[in-house]
């Protein structure tokens, strides 16, 4: 029998600004660790850390643009357009427009905040 996932749970976003992550499947609202998708609602302005995680991230924009930094330079993202974060490799999103950013986040296997690893904040 599917199982309905009622309602997501609320998760704790870094940066400089207060980011909505609304996670409906992973670790933390349905405990699966081989994937996890999130809802985000990024404010313009907003900047996370940089981070080289474990785990693939596939990002569809569904509103404004998602700056996706890199080694190499920066990617700009938007409404309608998707990006693939690879494990292993370094990225630092934001959300350089005034309208900010929606967008859902899927990572496999799940987002972990121990798989992550974010840069030290200065």
């Amino acid at each position: 029998m599917p199982t309905l996932i009622a309602k997501p749970t609320r998760i704790t976003s870094a940066g400089n600004k207060p980011k909505l992550i609304d996670e409906y499947i992973g670790r933390v609202n349905s405990g699966h660790s081989g994937i996890s998708v999130a809802h985000m609602r990024s404010p313009g302005g907003w900047v996370e850390p940089g981070q080289t995680p474990e785990f693939e991230e596939y990002t569809l924009v569904l509103k404004g643009t998602l700056r996706v930094e890199h080694k190499g330079g920066s990617l700009d993202v938007t409404a309608g357009q998707g990006v693939i974060a690879h494990a292993g490799e370094w990225v630092s999103y934001s959300t350089p427009g005034d309208e900010g950013a929606e967008y859902v986040a899927i990572c496999v296997p799940a987002f972990g905040i121990e798989t992550v690893h974010r840069d030290a904040e200065a």
